[in-house]
């Protein structure tokens, strides 16, 4: 039995939802999400409470079963709510602007790095954070993952871009002979 599968999404105020097919559909005013079900989870909707339980009792199916009940919950709160991740930049020289739809990063390289902001993403940048918003989980993930990998942290001075969150293990350098 799958614990997350078993308990019943909310839909906020506003948020309406729909089974078409296979798919399921969670709309706010102009925004959609849509949540494949690939034919292995029945879901029910009564009301504002969304159900989730397998079709047949195969490994995939229940598999499944959690997996799109949360990824119907982070749909919700991401057209509720939205999602964010914050990035820091540590260095002498190293910095960010955003120029229109694109990220301007300039990293101890000889060249700046131009990054293009997908649809759906916004990108801010104060001082030395840059922050990552949008409704979609995953995207959001995936971006600040994409612009925390153009400059890792280094372990001996803590340069790059990380999360800012995340814990740098330091390194001792080399140390002078006597």
């Amino acid at each position: 039995m799958s614990r997350i599968g078993k308990q019943p999404v909310k839909l906020a105020n506003g948020l309406e939802a729909k089974l078409e097919g296979n798919k399921l559909i969670i709309k706010k005013g102009q925004d959609t999400k849509e949540i494949d079900t690939k034919g292995v989870v029945k879901v029910n909707i009564d009301g504002d409470t969304i159900t989730f339980e397998p079709i047949n009792e195969n490994k995939f199916s229940k598999a499944m079963w959690g997996t799109i009940r949360a990824l119907c919950n982070n749909a919700i709160i991401g057209l509720t709510k939205g999602f964010e991740k914050k990035l820091e930049i540590n260095g002498v020289g190293y910095r960010a602007a955003v120029k229109g739809n694109v990220l301007e990063l300039q990293l101890g390289f000889s060249h700046p790095i131009n990054y293009e902001i997908p649809t759906g993403i916004t990108v801010t940048v104060e001082k030395n954070i840059i922050t990552v918003k949008g409704t979609d989980k995953q995207q959001v993930g995936q971006v600040a993952a994409e612009i925390r990998s153009f400059r890792k942290p280094e372990p001996y001075k803590g340069k790059g871009i990380k999360y800012v969150d995340e814990r740098i293990i330091r390194k001792a350098g080399k140390t002078a002979k006597k």
